[in-house]
């Protein structure tokens, strides 16, 4: 991941801002995976497209606001009717995730931002607390710092953004584990990078994390499964 070498910069002045969306496609088996336990293979896929539409309409909130642009990185490929669906009803552009584990394949897609001089923040789909105005936060926040990150409850994050490429955040870090942040944080004090934080907010990756969901009423759309 030499690349970092080639941006170790500020992006220029006045580049537009990005927000890549991170998003599987809703495949029966592969999707949302620890929620098939509580809703079935076909349930649990079914919740991921509602969480990628749910998303994307935050992303376009953002971006209709006049912050910036947002790219829908998908994996494995982009070939899934959801994620052709999107691209039409989002107005957005659909990119490849690139191979090899979390950390390589957001460290890429930020690295494709920062190399046109664009500070670029990226998000998941299973965080439907998310909303504009923390976008908007976090991108304020790169103006003062190299990263920005939003910690979830569970241990990880659901939102990083890069002003400066910093590939220690990405590298080395257990994925999926509840020492996640803990660990981008050790790793930036060893690199020598600033990185702020907005507070945490929770996720959906298990049952107790459904319940937790369909127990707010604004999110009624994601949870009739």
């Amino acid at each position: 991941m030499s690349i970092g070498h080639d941006v170790d910069r500020r992006p220029r002045t006045g580049a537009q801002p990005r927000l890549l969306v991170f998003a599987r496609a809703p495949v029966p088996g592969l999707a949302k995976t620890r929620l098939m336990p509580l809703l079935g293979a076909e349930g649990a896929a079914i919740a991921q497209a509602r969480f990628l539409r749910h998303t994307l309409a935050t992303a376009k909130a953002w971006r209709d606001a006049g912050q910036g642009e947002v790219e829908l990185w998908c994996a494995p490929d982009a070939r899934h009717p959801a994620f052709r669906e999107c691209a039409r009803d989002f107005a957005v552009p659909l990119m490849v995730q690139a191979p090899g584990d979390l950390g390589a394949r957001m460290w890429l897609a930020l690295c494709a931002s920062l190399l046109q001089g664009a500070p670029a923040v990226l998000i998941g789909t299973d965080c439907p607390w998310l909303t504009p105005t923390h976008i908007d936060a976090a991108h304020l926040r790169l103006a003062g710092h190299d990263g920005v990150f939003v910690p979830a409850d569970d241990g990880g994050y659901v939102l990083a953004g890069l002003a400066r490429a910093v590939p220690e955040l990405f590298a080395g870090v257990a994925w999926g584990s509840a020492g996640v942040m803990a660990q981008t944080r050790a790793r930036a004090r060893l690199a020598g990078a600033s990185i702020a934080e907005l507070a945490a907010l929770p996720d959906v990756d298990t049952p107790r994390d459904w319940a937790r969901l369909k127990a707010d009423p604004r999110f009624m759309h994601l949870t009739g499964v």
